[in-house]
């Protein structure tokens, strides 16, 4: 950045002997750090709430936004072409997880049938 104006250690007028930042700069400084606009419209009649809308913008760059805990663009399949894989991938474990659950009940049915008609060896003793 450059100083233009004067060593005077006076302040000056809105407008007159600033630092002078380009367009670059600024957008830099704004993705590096991060900016959020939020703000809420609320439509009442007769103190009955008809219609609120929540507006949030967050203006900053990849890096920064990971940094936050923000990443929702790399599960949207509009904006990640991976992520349909990820799409795939779940979808088959969730089939997976069913089919297994479904095993082990089927298991479980079997195994409480097979206690029940297994007969104690005292009983079995006691018929000979």
């Amino acid at each position: 950045m450059t100083v233009v104006g004067g060593s005077s250690s006076a302040p000056q007028p809105y407008g007159g002997g600033h630092q002078s930042t380009n367009l670059g700069d600024i957008l830099e400084r704004v993705l590096d750090k991060g900016l959020v606009i939020a703000g809420d419209i609320q439509v009442n009649l007769l103190d009955i709430e008809l219609l609120t809308i929540k507006l949030r913008l967050v203006v900053a760059s990849l890096e920064t936004a990971k940094a936050v805990g923000i990443d929702w663009w790399e599960t949207d399949p509009w904006l990640n072409s991976k992520a349909h894989t990820n799409e795939r991938r779940d979808r088959d474990l969730e089939l997976e997880n069913r089919e297994l659950r479904e095993r082990i009940a089927q298991l479980e049915g079997a195994r409480r049938v097979e206690a029940r008609t297994e007969v104690p060896a005292e009983v079995e003793d006691e018929r000979r």
